[in-house]
């Protein structure tokens, strides 16, 4: 099921691990950076017999002064197996997911050079986000949480999360 837009956290920094089956994701290339118009920058959290894998369209970010040049840069090739890059300092705090359900999770998309991941528009049940707050805000504990987007009663529902970010003034 798709869950309801995720309660904001004013100064709060939001990662996720995992994201569940179907989760769209998209690149944006950074300041500075563009991709040829024909470039798709979306993937996809699909299903394969080896379990859960992105689908990538291959792309890069060029500097906008050499866009028009051909300098050899890193391309993204398409890949079939889950990458799992190390993230910022997210809580470490796993989930028990069994092993059935592990394989309906995809790990961390892979880094791409002078692109960045927004989070995704939609989440999907099972999906956690990690909140982080905002350095120079996390005066007053607790300054990071989790909430997971769950089936409850029929209801789809983010868990609470008891935080909140504040400059100590």
């Amino acid at each position: 099921g798709i869950c309801p837009r995720p309660p904001t956290i004013e100064f709060a920094d939001v990662t996720a691990e995992m994201y569940p089956l179907h989760t769209k994701l998209y690149y944006e290339c950074d300041p500075g950076y563009d991709r040829k118009a024909s470039a798709y920058l979306g993937i996809q959290c699909m299903s394969e017999q080896q379990g859960a894998v992105w689908k990538y369209q291959p792309f890069k970010c060029f500097d906008e002064k050499n866009l028009l040049s051909t300098a050899p840069t890193m391309e993204l090739e398409p890949t079939e197996k889950p990458e799992i890059e190390p993230r910022s300092p997210a809580p470490q705090k796993q989930e028990n997911f069994s092993e059935s359900e592990q394989k309906d999770f995809c790990g961390a998309p892979k880094t791409v050079p002078h692109a960045s991941i927004r989070l995704p528009q939609k989440h999907y049940v099972g999906q956690v986000l990690h909140f982080k707050c905002q350095t120079g805000y996390d005066k007053r504990p607790p300054t990071f949480g989790s909430r997971t987007c769950k089936e409850e009663n029929g209801k789809i529902i983010w868990t609470p999360l008891d935080m909140r970010c504040t400059n100590g003034s």
